[in-house]
């Protein structure tokens, strides 16, 4: 398959929620019950660490960094998230945008990424053990979800080798 990764756009958003969606109906792929605004989405994510992969005018997934803190002392740290659309899983689009979230991110001044992920949600876990993230423990039942069952997460990190050494 011959898609690119690109820069995510405003016009994007529309595309960039429905996989959002998808990811939320999952059950296991974030805490959240509902699409967030544009207005609120863009205010949590940096702008500079969020991209798309793109096949012609589909958005086939997407990838961002947040901020874990404003502190100075946490500048080179980001929690990651990354959504796949399902008729493209499988297919290479997450290891593409990985891969070129962790070269951006580095070229940044990143030197910790960071992932919160649910024991369920066995292929993100082994995507981000593919690249370099290592659990670093278990919070459980950190989080209620709307249905009122106790969820744990599986906390990730990547320490990268070529930044904050």
């Amino acid at each position: 398959m011959n898609f690119l990764i690109d820069k995510m756009e405003t016009s994007d958003w529309s595309q960039v929620s429905e996989i959002y969606f998808e990811g939320i109906k999952t059950g296991n792929a974030t805490f959240q019950n509902d699409v967030p605004s544009w207005e609120d989405w863009d205010r949590e994510h940096l702008k500079e660490c969020r991209f798309v992969a793109r096949l012609n005018q589909h958005i086939l997934g997407w990838v961002a960094l947040s901020a874990v803190s404003n502190r100075p002392v946490f500048r080179g740290v980001a929690e990651e998230s990354i959504y796949i659309k399902a008729e493209y899983r499988g297919l290479g689009v997450a290891t593409a945008l990985m891969q070129h979230l962790i070269e951006q991110s580095e070229l940044l001044g990143f030197w910790t990424l960071e992932a919160k992920i649910f024991p369920e949600n066995i292929e993100s876990i082994a995507l981000h053990h593919k690249f370099g993230f290592k659990s670093v423990g278990i919070r459980h039942k950190i989080g209620q979800s709307v249905l009122g069952s106790w969820r744990d997460i599986d906390v990730l990190e990547r320490r990268s080798s070529v930044v904050g050494q």
